[in-house]
């Protein structure tokens, strides 16, 4: 569970002294009460909605949220790369990025305004069915964005020249190459290459093959933007600051002189079935052999894709699941296993991998993840893990509702409903659905699915035979089959073809011209801003001087607590590098009174989210839960973080993912790049001349015991080094006296608090150039660091500015000249 957690880390004090071996006495938390039902839950979650249509097609919904002066601006298409021929692969993809380069009325790229106006969670992404566009912007400068975005939609191909295709074709095949770099940067072509035939929509890759981007013409990519960026093939969603009569006379005006586009004709894409069982093995800069067992499903299209979502979080999705607890904790052959039902509109993967533990025969391992599959889809999960599995998979869309919009917010929620399901309700169905799962029917769809023929990949440590260059086209593996059925390989239904391949395109109808509208030649002025409401900061301490900071925000049944100490990576003893990253993973194995398994089963069973990270200078516990449940998940945060149990034998298990983790960063090009370049820049004296990761020196790791990480626990995890932050639906009078029970008699160990060396020698500046080898990369990774003067206690308002200038967004220097002028890759 160790991650960066989603909350932001406010600056505490650094205090000092010296370890003590010994843990503080535990204590025992009082019983919490019994988990809010999941129907209970479900109910709770609302966004409501209106919802109207333009006589060209333009399908709007609207939801007022007035907590914030803003607007989160949503567009989707119903175009993605299953909609791509052959010859065309990548082409939506490809113009994702076009549509970000300026149109006709507003020349230059799309972030400068953005920028400009202050906007927030801007970005745009395609996958196999769709491709959106979004942006969270102010109320009063939401005129201008609706401009833009009908402007790249109405008014796009004046702005589309050869230098801007070339360009961006040339950043896109960048991003293939680093994609195809990482580690394991080859599993998708082999997995949408063999479960797939060719001609299968879901055959190829979104990012598409190095050649059709090559082959891709001004006539080309013009055409594709005529078929398929209408607006009766797009959704707009319009959340935040903003009533119904509002959003239907701005959109009016600007989208409504829009004309519609062709009809985007439905594309063909049945569940295909293997015709037998086929397996495969490829090399790659790994650090352990994977193991995968692949199937294809269905898709949205077909309601057999919950109970599979549903039986791939029972079988490696928990904390708890099958595979962790026999294949990582039980058998002990396995650094991790996991388990994900991919679905896309009409098609999905279900995927089932392992990392063979070093030392283990991989068949061997093979053959354990195969008898778990098999015991799940043979017995069906037990009520107790339906239920456990359905609570996380709630809780987690429920906290994903708290944003109005970026990648998961109501805006995106609503506008997927909508597009995928023709309902942007839809939400709500499937939370329904879900605590209406039983056992009998997740069995049932297992059985129906995964007991056909299996794609059963194996990844070994080794130098790759090919790169991703000739993956990712529509023909990848087969030039001779050109056809899909619903059972294999066969000879009948075949994608929405741009045109037949071998034959000239049909003529296509002439799109007529946008009526007149509104005046396009400057960009709409930004209103005056709204003064910024901020949530009252309310402060408390608790009896044992652990500082409370506290701020409510109701808009969705959740509440986040952040118990933030001074530690971090800087923390860690020069001598004994990685031994805070040990102590982190230690502590997601159980406290004194639950071991792993039964913490992972009581969390899940309040669906609450429990982690852990450390940053340079702080180290963070995080708790992520639902406000009916809170009392139960505090219970829980503070038996973790108080009680961890350190026992010698999780010790073992856990020492050896974390030399696969060192092992793989040794593999991966950024993180290779990163242990090199701070040890480098701050010397083997300082507390941040440390990889960046934590992860720690390997001899280190070989040698630590639990009294080790019992020390570090007692001597920077106390309560003088802590401050609890809260934020969510409930208020300080409630939560206080919770924070009291579960961390008010939390005492003070014996001993000073220890102090990090910040100001040991930093090695002078000197120019140099590191070189790393890494054998057959498609692509170089450079990284530059200096040591500035500069420290968290002063204004950094100018150098965050000037870093921002130099290379820190997508308007820096750096990437505008890199990427956008010279089509490299993202700097």
């Amino acid at each position: 569970m160790q991650r960066f957690l989603n909350a932001s880390l406010l600056a505490l004090a650094i205090a000092s002294a010296a370890p003590s071996p010994v843990l503080a006495a535990t204590t025992t938390a009082p019983a919490a009460p019994a988990p809010a039902p999941l129907a209970d839950l479900v109910k709770a979650v609302n966004i409501p909605y209106e919802q109207f249509s333009l006589p060209n097609g333009l399908r709007v919904l609207v939801h007022t949220d007035r907590k914030a002066p803003v607007v989160a601006i949503s567009v989707w298409y119903g175009v993605g790369s299953k909609n791509e021929p052959k010859g065309k692969t990548g082409f939506a993809h490809l113009f994702e990025h076009l549509m970000f380069n300026g149109s006709e009325h507003n020349k230059g790229d799309y972030f400068t305004p953005l920028q400009n106006a202050g906007a927030t969670d801007y970005n745009g992404t395609t996958w196999f069915d769709r491709t959106n566009y979004f942006e969270t912007v102010p109320s009063a400068a939401l005129d201008r964005f609706l401009m833009l975005e009908s402007d790249r939609m109405g008014y796009l191909l004046g702005a589309v020249t050869q230098e801007t295709l070339d360009n961006q074709r040339s950043v896109v095949q960048n991003e293939k190459r680093q994609g195809d770099n990482q580690p394991f940067g080859l599993v998708e072509y082999e997995q949408l290459e063999n479960l797939y035939p060719v001609g299968h929509p879901y055959h190829h890759s979104t990012i598409g093959s190095m050649a059709d981007l090559d082959g891709a013409s001004l006539a080309d990519v013009k055409a594709w933007f005529t078929d398929h960026y209408g607006p009766n093939n797009a959704v707009l969603v319009l959340a935040g600051d903003i009533d119904l009569a509002t959003a239907k006379a701005k959109v009016a005006k600007w989208f409504g002189a829009i004309p519609a586009g062709p009809k985007v004709q439905p594309v063909a894409a049945p569940v295909p079935t293997l015709p037998a069982p086929v397996a495969k093995t490829i090399k790659d800069e790994v650090a352990t052999t994977r193991i995968y067992r692949m199937w294809a499903i269905p898709g949205y299209d077909n309601p057999d894709y919950l109970p599979l979502q549903i039986g791939a979080v029972i079988l490696g999705g928990l904390a708890s699941s099958r595979l962790d607890d026999n294949l990582v904790r039980g058998q002990q052959v396995a650094v991790s296993a996991g388990a994900n039902a991919e679905i896309y509109a009409q098609a999905g993967q279900f995927v089932v991998q392992a990392d063979v533990k070093p030392g283990q025969d991989a068949a061997a391992v093979g053959a354990a993840l195969d008898a778990q599959i098999k015991r799940l889809v043979t017995e069906g999960p037990t009520a107790d893990e339906l239920a456990r599995a359905s609570t996380v998979t709630a809780s987690d869309q429920i906290r994903k509702l708290e944003s109005v919009g970026g990648f998961g917010g109501k805006a995106p929620t609503l506008a997927e409903g909508l597009l995928y399901h023709g309902d942007a309700g839809y939400y709500r169905k499937e939370l329904a659905d879900m605590a209406a799962l039983t056992p009998a029917k997740v069995r049932a769809a297992l059985q129906k699915w995964l007991t056909r023929p299996v794609f059963a990949l194996t990844v070994e440590p080794g130098t790759r035979t090919e790169g991703g260059e000739a993956h990712g086209g529509w023909a990848s593996n087969d030039t001779t089959a050109n056809s899909v059925t619903g059972g294999g390989h066969g000879s009948a239904a075949h994608p929405a073809y741009w045109h037949q391949p071998g034959q000239d395109p049909a003529p296509r109808p002439a799109v007529p011209a946008a009526a007149t509208g509104p005046d396009r030649s400057e960009l709409p002025p930004i209103g005056q801003l709204a003064a910024l409401q901020f949530p009252q900061i309310e402060r408390a301490t608790l009896s044992n001087g652990v500082k409370v900071v506290f701020a409510r925000r109701a808009a969705v049944p959740v509440v986040s607590v952040q118990v933030a100490f001074d530690a971090g990576f800087a923390a860690d003893p020069r001598a004994a590098l990685g031994t805070q990253a040990m102590l982190l993973k230690m502590m997601d194995q159980g406290t004194k009174s639950l071991d792993a398994a039964a913490f992972a089963r009581a969390r899940e069973n309040l669906g609450a989210d429990i982690s852990n990270a450390a940053l340079p200078d702080s180290t963070a516990f995080q708790l992520d839960a639902v406000a009916p449940n809170l009392a139960g998940s505090l219970a829980l945060l503070a038996d973790y973080i108080r009680n961890p149990a350190l026992k010698s034998d999780d010790l073992e298990r856990v020492r050896a993912q974390q030399l696969a983790a060192i092992d793989a960063e040794l593999r991966d090009p950024s993180a290779m790049a990163s242990r090199v370049l701070y040890p480098a820049l701050y010397g083997p004296q300082h507390p941040y001349g440390t990889p960046p990761t934590g992860t720690g020196d390997p001899a280190v790791v070989k040698r630590l015991t639990p009294a080790d990480l019992a020390a570090f626990h007692q001597a920077w995890l106390r309560p003088s080094k802590a401050t609890i932050f809260v934020v969510g639906d409930t208020t300080l009078a409630a939560v206080k006296p919770l924070l009291e029970r579960s961390f008010g008699s939390w005492a003070e160990p014996a001993g000073a608090a220890p102090v990090k060396n910040l100001s040991a020698p930093i090695p002078a500046a000197s120019q140099r150039i590191l070189l790393v080898d890494r054998p057959a990369s498609p692509q170089s990774m450079i990284m530059a660091g200096e040591v500035l003067g500069a420290t968290g206690r002063d204004d950094l308002v100018p150098l965050r500015t000037a870093n921002e200038v130099l290379g820190g967004s997508f308007l820096s220097r750096l990437n505008m000249d890199l990427r956008e002028s010279k089509g490299g890759p993202m700097a």
